[in-house]
């Protein structure tokens, strides 16, 4: 399982920012390692958010997504206290949800 999200969620006004930092290695499927092997791609597929259970984001992403990528969104009728729940799977059919609370 692959290590948790850091997210902050800030409510100002009607609206909160969302920052999302994901952990994964994001591999092209294009490096090779020492051997000149290559490094089989590893990556990020789907993202989603949800606020308060409520889909707010869906996006597919591919191999040109930069290693332990950051996400950031803005819900609009979120306020503090809400949960904002975000979701990636990847290639390998691994998946990690986390969630945070709009401060």
């Amino acid at each position: 399982m692959a290590d948790p999200m850091r997210i902050r969620a800030q409510a100002a006004g009607d609206k909160a920012t969302v920052r999302v930092l994901m952990n994964h290695e994001m591999e092209s499927g294009q490096r090779k390692d020492a051997a000149g092997n290559t490094v089989p791609a590893w990556y990020i597929q789907e993202v989603t958010a949800a606020h308060n259970g409520k889909p707010v984001l869906a996006a597919e992403w591919g191999p040109a997504v930069s290693k332990n990528p950051f996400l950031q969104f803005v819900v609009k009728g979120a306020k503090a206290g809400d949960k904002i729940a975000v979701t990636w799977k990847d290639n390998k059919g691994d998946s990690r949800t986390d969630e945070a609370t709009v401060s």
